[in-house]
């Protein structure tokens, strides 16, 4: 018996022949009792039939898959794709035509979906980059009026507004200078200078380049017992001390006064090495761990202490990481301190 759901055209078009052929045989049988004369008209119908039928079919069916697989693939066919809808789709069963729009459904399904999250992303990009321009332009906006509405012939407040002045167009600079480097990061148009050096060397330069900022909150920096033993890998080293620079900067504004900031260095592998810096400060809430790399994201903490900085550094640190073929990552509990790790490659291939 024919299964009567995966029917194809031929077996379509043969059955409906059929049972128009079988009656009017019968019929002629039944006028003119005639053995061939019945067989004959049976063999005639059953040909024509089979034939209009088949035809009817492929051209109605040709027609809406072509309409169909136009919608899926959004393209112009050329002869030979012309000639394979013609020839061998009409051929699919209406099943195997539902597998493919189905699977097409589900692949814009799913783009759609990433496409929303994008746009969400894009919005809340829009909004925090144009928070992070008005603050240093409302600001210089406001010393420059009050300058030009008296107070730059005021001896006792020019030099103190012009000062101001010049730091928040520092800080735009620095914003500006920032987004570049991450877009040509993000584009790959950021060139690595990989060299041979030892991890712990350049940890120490930095906490020597931040030595007094931590001094000011008297926190120490300090390398974990049992991780002095020199590394080497094989990296950028100016990358990678703009990383360490940014993840140390950070335990130090979020560090507790008095408190301590710990780098560890381990082998993975026979070709990587994992860098941690850790610190003792107030931690960070598990709903924004898997968002701290975004750029702009700012903690309810962050925000609340007015922490300054363009709100890129750890995004600038993933982008340069995963530039390296390696991976960055952040373990952090509230009131306990937050660790950063990122893997580097241990020698050179």
């Amino acid at each position: 018996m024919l299964p009567q759901k995966n029917l194809s055209p031929q077996q379509l078009a043969a059955l409906t022949a059929l049972a128009l052929s079988l009656p009017i045989a019968l019929g002629f049988f039944i006028i003119k009792p005639v053995w061939w004369v019945a067989l004959l008209s049976f063999l005639l119908v059953f040909l024509g039939a089979f034939g209009m039928i088949l035809y009817g079919l492929q051209s109605f069916i040709y027609r809406k898959i072509k309409i169909i697989y136009k919608f899926i693939y959004q393209t112009k066919a050329s002869k030979k794709e012309e000639f394979y809808y013609k020839n061998f789709l009409p051929q699919k069963t209406i099943d195997e035509v539902s597998k493919d729009v189905e699977s097409w459904a589900e692949q814009h399904k799913t783009e759609i979906e990433m496409l929303q999250q994008n746009e969400a992303f894009r919005k809340e990009f829009l909004q925090n980059l144009s928070h992070e321009l008005k603050t240093p332009i409302f600001a210089i906006q406001g010393y420059v009026d009050t300058l030009i509405n008296g107070a730059l012939e005021n001896p006792d407040v020019n030099r103190k507004f012009l000062l101001s002045t010049s730091r928040n167009i520092d800080r735009l600079v620095n914003l500006v200078d920032d987004l570049d480097e991450i877009t040509r990061l993000e584009m790959g148009e950021q060139l690595l200078l990989k060299s041979g050096f030892i991890v712990q060397d350049l940890v120490k330069e930095v906490y020597e380049t931040l030595s007094i900022r931590a001094d000011e909150k008297e926190i120490r920096c300090t390398i974990k017992k049992g991780c002095e033993l020199p590394l080497t890998v094989y990296a950028d080293k100016e990358k990678i001390r703009q990383v360490l620079i940014n993840l140390v900067d950070n335990a130090i504004k979020y560090g507790k006064q008095n408190g301590t900031i710990e780098s560890s260095f381990y082998k993975v592998d026979g070709a990587r090495v994992l860098v941690e810096i850790s610190d003792d400060g107030a931690g960070i809430a598990e709903e924004h761990l898997n968002r701290i790399f975004e750029r702009f994201y700012r903690t309810d903490l962050a925000r609340s202490r007015k922490v300054a900085g363009s709100g890129l550094g750890l995004s600038i640190c993933k982008h340069i990481i995963e530039a390296h073929g390696q991976t960055i990552h952040v373990r952090s509990k509230i009131d306990v301190g937050s660790t950063f790790g990122f893997t580097l490659q241990s020698r050179k291939d």
